[in-house]
């Protein structure tokens, strides 16, 4: 229950009671309304301008004010400090009304989603910010998930509903959700839906996604409620006409806006070195306000009194110390222009300049869904050239999330699905190198391009080993088929690994048609051909592999297998050994091009032995005693002597340009982090084909303990591998008695001269992210070039990034798609969210957005570096030209008696920042290149330089102009001083000889350093100069990457437990026929079959096959 005051103070169990928002009510749970924003229309005066003066800045100008104020301290008047004091208050509230009017209309859209709502017994449209608690609420197929939901009915059999989680987890394969048996008898009718006054009581709001637990009380009887019969908010429904569900979570207590972390402010490290300098150059203003206050003390006891009688002073003799007081006050407030107002103004204006180009740069437009790169904030820019780490997600970040058939091996022979590079292959290819023709075929799938036509051939003539290698594609996984409105076969698949083979095999002809719980049904060049299912070996991470057993029309009992050729190598016949070798060689070739690669082999059994085998896995499956021991050994006994048919080649398609991006970041010395909730050999294969990881590197290590005791020994293991046995690591216990081991050793990171890699899951990582493991962990993972964290939650790719953060003082970026990169997106210094295939959370959360991977290395090494130098060379000339303007007024004390008396008049000094020099330092910090630092005037120089000079005796003949003085005359006296100055011929010589004195010493020192000491831009622009006499350099053809040692290419994005989902006949439409005997009965009648999945979804993560792999 919850304890209350006024306010909701902490709730450590949940209780709701459906169709009853009264009683709901009086716990205060928070509605399902979205909020990012942080102003209203009230509010916003008052708080942004609280939140304005707490800068140290503007405070700083507002006590300059207060003091300009007081007459007898200051000489300038109030007006000097007050107008860009409000100017930039204004600017600042201009730019902070308008990011919160982007957060109120982001928060609008996703509020006002529309969904069906049960209320008064009938389906209301409501707001999703009007949902409440406890309300009953029906989802249709491909809608958006808006509340955390109990599920209660759905249209598919037995309660059962499918869901796409890709926003929570990032992964596209569909997971199962199963109501209870008491509730999913409700279906779709109203009145019994109404009727339903259940109570569910669970766990508090937390931010655990796999896990829930809760009791649902109903007529007099009590279910347990477990993490299969929740539907999260940010899931879409899949596959499911229909479904209703209870919400038990609204709004920010969802387990999606649980994760997704809070918005921190960010800052840049100029903006820190900003304040450094403003400090210390507020110290040296006043050590010369101190100067020049000692020196009028002593000017007024020297020579002050001796003035008074000449003077005609009547007042009395006045303190020399008390003088001195006023007189450091008075020069505090004149050279308060070392740290102008405007320096703020500019960066702003710089830095909204920059995002202007990001915004602009076509070399970052993706033309295919017309979308420009975006820098949602303004404050961030230089901070790009500043990037130590990179964290990125794997699903649709580095991949475009779609499967291909690429290749595939068939008893020993190459067929290659796209034209090779090999030039000796070049003449072989040349004539057949136009993609194959499907479009005879009526079912076949128009996406796919395969390019050997040899195939097509061998299946014409009839190849008994092609024919029996697509049948095995066709017969063995669990695809659901059914036919669309439009007559077209659509397959549901539960993995794309899976849609990609069946749909190969679909287009080579062998085609899945239907299934039921003990036949499937496959089209085999025109013919179809029914088989009985005998037996279906599901698919887990330890087996990493599934086989079915089926009986075909002549009455042959066959069984087929795929899976990881590593595993399937070991079951293969003795008679296999040459065709093993040479298939090896192939799977090595497709692993090193990044494919994910699965072993294809098939046995031919007796009727007489499976019969003794079912009858001993229907014992076993009955058995209350090690269950699953026993199944798991039935099916090693009956998955050996196979024979292979071959291996199959499935590219997970890299986006364009990764490689590239990859690669150049890495020379960059930028370390890149792969942060998944893929299963490990798919995030490995996929770091493989990226490039992060790589065959030259000196060793993979692999970090997979269950305990804190584990992982703390395995991460001590590779460090004594890395740096040598002398390497002492903690014991955990007493890493906190010199809390500077945390801050890593340099020299340590400098001594490893090899490049490693850390492979780490989730569970493991959960133990090493524990305070007495971190500093173990960090401290591998730091000396590695590259890790990969697989398996893990949104909220543990926020941990990570926070500890690299916290502990090695980096500048971090995490980049993703999806809403289950939120959180790492809002904990990095810079996020970047891909307008991808999940959403737009992550874009809404990001301070940048980008279209594809690739671009962030324009986005890092052009925007981020020119940045980074334009705003370093602005805040050192603004700085020079601000000193130079107001050690005049230090050096003039000297001759006015120190009395605080201004060298310049008061509307010079007002807009010398502003208006008379703001043009040369912006263009500068706007529109200055490194490497193209050009050595003669632009157009912009031109208008910049000219134009300001232009300004300034505009506004100066303007301020002593009778006109002004007629209408100002208190303000404006000098009437016509300007004009009868600049007449005079000796003021211009005396112009002329200043600027040429003061440039000369620059111009020849550049001159003597271009000529001794070239600059990077000196010898770029030297060498531009030298391409221009001589030919272009040809463009050298980039090589095809080639695997150097054997590995595994195995990676397959499948969920245990769906083969006794099929078998079951649970997921099939009641026009299914029952099972009649045998094995199928005995499945079909098991009702565990969902308790079995949900046991079975968390496995144990198998090490990985890698000949340089540490085995820890």
């Amino acid at each position: 229950m919850m304890f209350c005051n006024k306010k909701k103070l902490l709730e450590v169990e949940r209780v709701v009671k459906a169709n009853d928002r009264d009683y709901n009510e009086k716990f205060q749970y928070a509605d399902n309304r979205i909020h990012t924003s942080k102003y209203n229309i009230l509010t916003f005066l008052p708080i942004n301008l609280f939140e304005q003066f707490q800068r140290v800045a503007n405070a700083y100008f507002l006590f300059l004010l207060i003091l300009q104020l007081i007459p007898e301290i200051s000489s300038l008047t109030w007006f000097t400090t007050i107008v860009p004091l409000v100017l930039v208050i204004f600017m600042t509230a201009v730019k902070d009304a308008t990011d919160d009017y982007f957060r109120h209309k982001s928060d609008n859209q996703v509020n006002n989603r529309q969904s069906e709502v049960l209320i008064n017994s009938k389906l209301q449209n409501e707001k999703w910010m009007n949902v409440k608690v406890g309300d009953i609420i029906k989802l249709e197929n491909n809608q958006f998930v808006a509340a955390d939901l109990l599920l209660l009915s759905s249209s598919e059999p037995h309660g059962l509903c499918y869901v796409e989680t890709a926003e929570l987890d990032g992964e596209t394969n569909l997971k199962v959700r199963q109501a209870l048996p008491v509730t999913s008898e409700l279906g779709a009718d109203i009145s019994s839906l109404a009727k339903f006054d259940g109570i569910v009581r669970c766990e508090a709001p937390n931010n655990k996604l796999d896990r829930f637990s809760g009791v649902l009380s109903w007529k007099d009887s009590k279910h347990t409620l477990s993490n299969q019969k929740i539907i999260l908010r940010g899931c879409v429904l899949r596959n499911t006409s229909w479904c209703f569900g209870l919400v038990l979570f609204a709004g920010p207590d969802t387990k999606l806006m649980q994760n997704s972390g809070k918005t921190k402010f960010k800052r840049t490290s100029i903006d820190r070195l900003m304040n450094t300098l403003v400090l210390w150059i507020f110290g040296f203003l006043v050590c010369l306000g101190i100067i020049l206050a000692v020196g009028n003390s002593i000017w007024e006891s020297n020579v002050g009194d001796q003035l008074r009688t000449p003077l005609f002073w009547r007042e009395g003799k006045k303190s020399s110390l008390f003088s001195g007081f006023l007189t450091f006050w008075s020069y505090v407030i004149i050279l308060n222009t070392l740290v102008p107002i405007s320096l703020y103004v500019s960066v702003e204006v710089i830095r909204l300049g920059h995002s202007y180009f990001i915004n602009w740069d076509r070399k970052m437009y993706y033309a295919a869904k017309a979308m420009p790169a975006e820098a949602r904030t303004t404050t961030l820019n230089e901070e790009l050239g500043q990037i130590e780490y990179i964290f990125s997600d794997k699903t649709g970040t580095l991949t475009q999330n779609i499967m291909t058939f690429k290749k595939c091996s068939i008893n020993g022979r190459v067929y290659a699905g796209e034209v090779l590079d090999d030039p000796s292959q070049k003449k072989e290819i040349t004539k057949k190198k136009e993609a194959v023709d499907f479009s005879g075929k009526s079912k076949s799938e128009r996406t796919l391009h395969f390019f050997d036509h040899s195939l097509m051939e061998s299946i014409e003539l009839g190849d008994p080993k092609v024919h029996e290698f697509l049948r095995l594609l066709a017969l063995c996984h669990t695809v659901m088929s059914e036919e669309n409105s439009s007559g077209q076969l659509v397959y549901q698949v539960q993995s794309p690994d899976e849609g990609a083979l069946v749909t190969a095999a679909r287009n080579f002809g062998f085609i899945f048609k239907s299934r039921t719980p003990d036949t499937i049904t496959i089209e085999e060049l025109g013919t179809l051909v029914t088989y009985q299912l005998l037996a279906f070996l599901d698919f887990n991470n330890i087996r990493k592999r599934m086989s079915v057993i089926v009986r075909n029309p002549e009455g042959q009992i066959k069984l087929y297998s795929k899976g990881a050729d590593t595993i399937l190598f070991e079951k293969l016949h003795p008679s296999n050994e040459d065709l093993q070798s040479l298939t090896s060689d192939h799977l090595s070739e497709f692993a090193g091009e990044g494919l994910r690669t699965l072993a294809i082999a098939y046995r031919e059994l007796d009727d007489k032995y499976f019969k003794m085998w079912q009858k001993m896995l229907e014992d076993a499956d009955s058995a209350t005693a090690e269950r699953d021991e026993r199944i798991s050994g039935l099916y090693e006994e009956i998955e050996r002597d196979l024979m292979l048919l071959g291996a199959t080649a499935v590219e997970d398609k890299l986006q364009e340009g990764v490689i590239e991006t990859v690669t150049s970041l890495s020379l960059a010395n930028i370390k890149i982090w792969i942060l998944t909730g893929d299963k490990q050999e798919t995030a490995i294969n996929i770091g493989y084909a990226c490039n992060v990881l790589t065959d030259a590197m000196d060793a993979l290590f692999v970090i997979t303990g269950n305990t804190a005791g584990e992982v703390r020994e395995e991460l001590r293991k590779a460090k004594e591998n890395l740096l040598g046995q002398n390497t002492s690591f903690s014991n955990g216990h007493a890493v906190y008695e010199n809390k500077q081991r945390l801050e890593l050793d340099v020299g340590a990171g400098e001594a490893v001269t090899g490049e490693y890699a850390l492979v780490i899951n989730g569970h493991s990582l959960a133990h090493a992210l524990e305070s007495d493991v971190e500093h173990d962990l960090l401290e591998l993972a730091c000396v590695c070039k590259t890790v990969v964290c697989c398996r893990v939650t949104p909220l543990q790719k926020a941990q990570v990034v926070e500890l690299v953060k916290k502990h090695r003082n980096a500048v971090t970026l995490a980049i993703g798609d999806g809403a289950n990169d939120v959180s790492m997106i809002k904990s990095a210094h810079i996020g970047i969210g891909i307008s991808g295939q999940e959403g737009l959370q992550a874009v809404l959360a990001s301070d940048y957005a980008l279209a594809q991977f690739r671009y962030l290395q324009r986005l890092l090494l052009v925007h981020g570096r020119w940045s980074y130098y334009r705003m370093c060379k602005f805040l050192c000339y603004f700085f020079y030209k601000n000193f130079a303007f107001t050690l005049v007024h230090f050096w003039f004390a000297f001759f006015c008696g120190f009395s605080a008396q201004t060298v310049y008049d008061q509307w010079f000094i007002t807009l010398f920042n502003i208006v008379y020099t703001s043009l040369p330092v912006l263009a500068m910090g706007i529109f200055d290149q490194i490497a193209l630092d050009t050595s003669y005037w632009t157009v912009v120089n031109h208008v910049f330089i000219w134009g300001s000079v232009a300004t300034y005796f505009s506004i100066l003949l303007a301020m002593h102009s009778d006109g002004v003085f007629g209408i100002f005359p208190r303000q404006f006296p000098f009437v016509g001083n300007a004009r009868h100055s600049l007449s005079q011929k000796f003021v211009w010589l005396v112009v002329l000889l200043t600027a040429v004195t003061s440039i000369m010493p620059v111009v020849v020192f550049r001159f003597l350093k271009m000529y001794l000491y070239p600059s990077l831009s000196d010898q770029i622009r030297r060498w531009q100069k030298a391409q221009r006499k001589g030919r272009p350099l040809r463009s050298r053809r980039p090589q095809t990457r080639r695997s150097s040692s054997r590995r595994s290419g195995y990676a397959f994005a499948h969920q245990e437990g769906y083969g006794e989902l099929i078998t079951s006949g649970k997921n099939m439409r009641a026009k299914s026929p029952a099972p009649a005997s045998g094995l199928e009965k005995m499945l079909y009648n098991n009702t565990s079959w969902i308790e079995n999945l949900c046991k079975k979804t968390t496995d144990a993560i198998s090490g990985f096959s890698h000949d340089k792999t540490v085995k820890l």
